[in-house]
């Protein structure tokens, strides 16, 4: 596979095995040095990974973590003095130059882990702040190292809002006044205390952090192809609904899905008293 300083993917095998053959994509973000900021050259070969596991149908699971003492530190502040200039010198301003690069490209990175055909696996390894806190919780499970924090220094710092979908995803995952508290004063949230709110899923010891991560991932490729598409799907469409709408919905889904080839494989598994063994992806 191709290389770059900034990320590097390796493939695994439900046995835990490092190869080619393996069925779990690990994605590495490695700018340790700089407790990987989301510049534009990491965002792209990013964005390019992550690409390669939508399209490769032997992957049927992903785990997104990073090296060193940090997850993500957000927007690279280091560079925008020069972004300045050069947004000047189109005619256009810094925060207009900013907002078409998140329409271009963070904002679809983040798009782009929700809507991977498989279920993504968030290890988070060190500090997890700014727009960093938008990437680290993209995924669909969330693992947190216990040295982990999370924080929001938009608001409080630079007067400016949480981006990268963070405002959506923590006041989802713990209700308006958590949400305010942290976007306005700018705390950092431990990991054992955002496991405990819910924020997470769980928080592990730092040097289980990877093989936690790697086991829930052989847990979730395990599961029917499409399964976690589902799962977005439907709890998106009940965070918008009526109870009567999503009584509506999950009827609809069951229609379709009732009779498809996972489920008779799991009927079959459950009279035979066996785990059930579902077909991987197919291309397309």
């Amino acid at each position: 596979m191709n290389s770059s300083p900034a990320v590097r993917m390796e493939r695994h095998g439900n046995n835990g095995d490092n190869g080619d053959s393996g069925e779990i994509a690990l994605i590495v973000l490695q700018d340790s040095a700089r407790m990987n900021p989301l510049g534009r050259p990491l965002q792209l070969r990013l964005r390019e990974l992550l690409a390669e596991v939508r399209e490769d149908t032997s992957l049927r699971a992903l785990v997104l973590t990073a090296e060193g003492r940090g997850f993500c530190v957000g927007a690279d502040l280091s560079s925008m003095g020069g972004a300045q200039g050069e947004a000047q010198a189109d005619g256009r301003t810094l925060g207009a130059q900013t907002a078409d690069n998140m329409h271009q490209l963070s904002n679809r990175l983040i798009l782009d882990l929700q809507q991977l055909p498989v279920p993504v696996v968030c290890a988070i390894n060190g500090a997890a702040a700014g727009a960093g806190v938008g990437l680290a919780l993209a995924g669909d499970v969330a693992l947190a190292a216990r040295s982990a924090y999370f924080y929001l220094p938009f608001l409080p710092r630079l007067g400016i809002v949480p981006d990268l979908g963070t405002t959506w995803f923590i006041e989802r995952r713990l209700g308006r006044a958590r949400a305010l508290g942290l976007s306005l004063l700018g705390d950092r949230l431990g990991a054992q205390q955002a496991a405990d709110w819910g924020l997470v899923w769980a928080c592990v010891d730092d040097e289980a952090l990877r093989e936690q991560a790697l086991a829930t991932a052989a847990r979730l490729a395990r599961l029917p192809a499409g399964a976690v598409l589902e799962a977005r799907r439907a709890l998106d469409h009940a965070a918008a609904s009526t109870l009567e709408q999503q009584l509506h919905y999950e009827a609809e889904r069951q229609r379709e899905l009732v009779g498809a080839p996972a489920f008779m494989e799991g009927v079959q598994a459950f009279m035979q008293k066996r785990e059930p063994v579902f077909a991987p992806r197919q291309p397309g």
